[in-house]
């Protein structure tokens, strides 16, 4: 879907672990998490990527009430979603972004 709307990623991980060393080392534009990787919830990452002041989307099966509580003002997709709702909440998590 990123590449459709021209975009690239740049990373992914299928383990906290692997995203937690991939949130400290690659440069981002912005950043798409999955709440649940693999049965743990993604906060140390959104914790890191948060600290480097770089947007990020959360995408979720379970709603907004599956977020984090310190995250739920945060841009969420709603699993699964269609390539257009992808294209919205990257624009505005893009326009939110500090400059």
């Amino acid at each position: 879907m990123l590449e459709e709307l021209g975009h690239s990623g740049a990373a992914e991980a299928g383990e906290i672990g692997e995203a937690v060393k991939l949130a400290q080392s690659t440069e981002v534009d912005l950043a798409i998490l999955d709440v649940n990787v693999n049965g743990k919830v993604i906060t140390p990452v959104a914790e890191l990527i948060n600290a480097r002041n770089r947007p990020f989307i959360f995408a979720t099966g379970y709603g907004s009430s599956g977020l984090p509580p310190e995250y739920r003002d945060r841009p969420a997709l709603q699993k699964p979603f269609q390539l257009e709702t992808l294209a919205q909440a990257i624009s505005s998590a893009m326009r939110s972004a500090p400059v």
